[in-house]
């Protein structure tokens, strides 16, 4: 006998006819199908199951559907305790800001769909994430980006945050303006690792101005370009985001007007679990809700009619959403 039949005859016994059974079957199926296929099974069984009106069953549709209604009764308790037994890992890579100070609020809510998930972090740049989730070390990656996902990998982006200068207190400079009016600009710059994103973005920015500034000192986190520019080793660019995380009181911030802002995106390998669609689009969720001036329009690609796009092809360029302006 067809499982399937089986199943659409549960429905039928336990509600009282064809009808009835098509209004409580938990997927799309229309009444001509069920009855069709109900006589197909009838046909596999050798005999009448049950009379259609009024509705009654025959002593070999009793026996049947008191010999599979356990099986289909229990299939909801097993599927519940399944996955409750079930453990599954999350593995995500990313900052030490964006791990310590966002990531929490979105594991509230997954682990509201996900109560036993066991979580993995993973601090890094954005050249280390990239590496660790085409490699499969890590699940999820949570990184400045660049326009184009990076290959073998699918992106989402998250949000535009615009740069800010840093410099210390006891400079007279006073708006970034007057910095780069000198064009050769005699003060270090600090920033995060120069093959990442945001910072090549910035040199090239520099560029079409004509100003040489080249990186002189590397740093992996925003902690560390702060210091270092607190200790007077230099001038900083990080992104505004991040003021709200670390502050310095030595510090001065001057917003770079005219420059490319930081994407933010999250990076993953392949067709995304049910788990891992969860967790970005609570990622996405939290950061249009933090960042509200800033946020991408782009949408998961599972959300997308017709399907996901192909890995590293650029599909999710990281356009502003509509209407929305730059924060002051």
């Amino acid at each position: 006998m067809n499982v399937h039949h089986l199943e659409l005859f549960y429905y039928v016994a336990k509600h009282g006819g064809i009808s009835a059974a098509v209004r409580h079957i938990p997927y799309g199926i229309q009444q001509p199908a069920v009855s069709g296929q109900m006589t197909r099974l009838e046909e596999d069984a050798g005999a009448r199951l049950f009379e259609r009106s009024p509705f009654r069953l025959t002593p070999a549709g009793e026996q049947l559907f008191a010999h599979i209604q356990p099986f289909f009764e229990n299939l909801a308790p097993l599927a519940q305790e399944l996955r409750a037994e079930s453990r599954p890992e999350l593995r995500i890579g990313g900052s030490e800001l964006v791990l310590r100070d966002h990531v929490p609020s979105v594991m509230r809510h997954v682990r509201a769909h996900y109560p036993l998930v066991r979580l993995t972090l993973h601090t890094g740049y954005q050249a280390q994430v990239e590496d660790w989730a085409r490699e499969g070390k890590i699940d999820l990656a949570i990184t400045s980006a660049g326009p184009r996902p990076p290959a073998k990998l699918r992106q989402l982006p998250l949000v535009r945050i615009p740069l800010v200068l840093l410099v210390h207190r006891a400079t007279p400079w006073k708006n970034a303006e007057d910095i780069l009016a000198r064009k050769k600009i005699p003060e270090p710059l600090v920033g995060q690792p120069a093959g990442t994103s945001f910072m090549q973005s910035f040199q090239r920015d520099l560029k079409r101005r004509r100003i040489a500034w080249p990186q002189a000192v590397e740093a992996t986190s925003v902690e560390l370009v702060m210091r270092y520019v607190a200790n007077g080793e230099g001038f900083g660019v990080i992104n505004r985001a991040a003021l709200a995380s670390v502050k310095n009181r030595e510090i001065r911030v001057l917003p770079l007007d005219g420059f490319e802002p930081m994407l933010m995106a999250v990076l993953w390998r392949g067709e995304a679990s049910a788990l891992l669609r969860e967790v970005v689009e609570g990622v996405q969720r939290y950061a249009h809700e933090t960042f509200p001036d800033w946020k991408c329009a782009d949408v998961p690609p599972w959300r997308v009619p017709g399907g996901a796009a192909a890995e590293g092809d650029g599909a999710q360029r990281g356009e502003p959403a509509a209407n929305e302006g730059e924060a002051p």
